[in-house]
């Protein structure tokens, strides 16, 4: 079972935490992780892009000029993908691409994600993340501290105080434990989350 360490904001030890070994100490399978950040990738895609086929360009109903004596190739209609504002000939239509992976193998990527971190001495958990102030400078210095610059910070609960004080940190994103990814959590260098944030993950995965 993993035992790692907490912090306090000002970089200081607080004490230990036992980690679940089926969360955060579990096989790391690469192939499924691989599969949920192909799938969260493509589920972003909004799949709106589209053009138009000669048999949707408006106009040319009738031949655009005579077929002999001009010196030009022969034309059938202005709206041949060869002609200029002509029809695209493969042309893109809107489209799904929507990429859904089951219950059991959304589970093992994520517990595979989170016990990458906690193997690479990338996981740091927090007792609390309250500040004086929800000031980016605030939440500077406690990054600084923890020797974290490019981090994703993980909540229980929605902390208005932190989500203001990160938003405009480059390098830096908030999440919640109910709506955690695995593209997020290998995209971070760090992974900096609260003790509230460790039991609420492993009631849902353990």
């Amino acid at each position: 079972m993993p035992n790692v360490s907490v912090y306090k904001t000002d970089g200081k030890e607080a004490g230990k935490i036992q980690l679940s070994d089926k969360v955060f100490g579990a096989e790391i399978n690469k192939v499924v992780m691989h599969d949920a950040v192909v799938a969260h990738l493509a589920n972003k895609r909004q799949g709106t892009q589209s053009a138009l086929t000669r048999s949707e360009v408006r106009g040319g109903g009738i031949k655009p000029f005579r077929q002999k004596g001009t010196g030009r190739a022969r034309q059938g209609t202005i709206r041949a993908p060869q002609m200029t504002h002509g029809g695209v000939v493969f042309a893109p239509k809107p489209r799904s691409y929507d990429k859904k992976l089951n219950k059991k193998v959304r589970a093992l990527a994520l517990c595979s994600a989170l016990s990458q971190k906690v193997a690479d001495k990338d996981m740091i958990v927090m007792e609390d993340l309250k500040m004086k102030a929800p000031k980016t400078k605030e939440m500077v210095a406690i990054l600084k501290n923890l020797n974290a610059a490019k981090a994703l910070i993980v909540t229980n609960g929605k902390d208005e105080d932190v989500v203001r004080a990160a938003g405009n940190i480059q390098g830096v994103k908030t999440t919640l434990a109910a709506t955690l990814s695995v593209y997020d959590i290998l995209r971070y260098d760090k992974f900096i989350i609260t003790k509230d944030a460790v039991k609420a993950i492993e009631e849902v995965y353990a």
